[in-house]
């Protein structure tokens, strides 16, 4: 194989794929923080996304491209949405609410989750079967685990559902340790 045929063959799909994985990742951490109200870093991470993908589809379309670059591209958008969500994931910005739905005595899990400090509002309903307890409980999205651990632990049967929150106002968070699965992170007190 000729230096040029090992170029057009091997290393330009090789390129055009890592750019393609790059700017895909890019739009994807874009479309999250749009959704979060991330109205500043949205425009930078899409400068960088558009950037790369001008490049990736100037090499594609050039004249003599092998098909073999056509397979990167198209691989490279499939691996780049996966590998968005998995940075994006790793990331964990913003805070959740947890939903809790249980017809069982919730006294122990709501203690701990009090006692873990998560804020806690309990509110009594009437489910399909009779009584349940509904638990909300908002979380730093690094938190999530934690307090479904909890859950896991202390009520295991409970239904419960997990929702982003785009923005949220009052003073929620307070300066109490949380232990995360990766440590210890700390609420901080969010001033006016």
């Amino acid at each position: 194989m000729t230096d040029p045929e090992l170029f057009n063959l091997v290393l330009l799909p090789l390129l055009i794929f890592a750019a393609r994985v790059a700017d895909v990742s890019f739009g994807t951490l874009r479309i999250i923080f749009i959704s979060r109200g991330l109205k500043y870093l949205a425009p930078v991470v899409g400068f960088f996304e558009i950037s790369i993908w001008l490049i990736a589809i100037s090499q594609v379309l050039k004249d003599g491209s092998p098909g073999v670059s056509f397979i990167a591209y198209a691989l490279g958008f499939a691996c780049g949405n996966y590998v968005g969500i998995l940075i994006e994931e790793k990331m964990a910005m913003g805070i959740s609410v947890i939903r809790i739905i249980t017809q069982y005595d919730a006294t122990l899990l709501i203690d701990r989750l009090k006692k873990g400090g998560f804020r806690t509002t309990v509110i009594g309903a009437k489910g399909q079967h009779g009584d349940v307890s509904v638990i909300f409980t908002v979380v730093k999205r690094k938190s999530i685990p934690v307090a479904l651990g909890h859950v896991h632990k202390y009520n295991p049967h409970a239904f419960y559902t997990i929702e982003d929150v785009k923005s949220a106002g009052g003073d929620m968070f307070t300066s109490r340790t949380v232990k995360t699965k990766r440590g210890f992170g700390r609420f901080s007190r969010k001033g006016k």
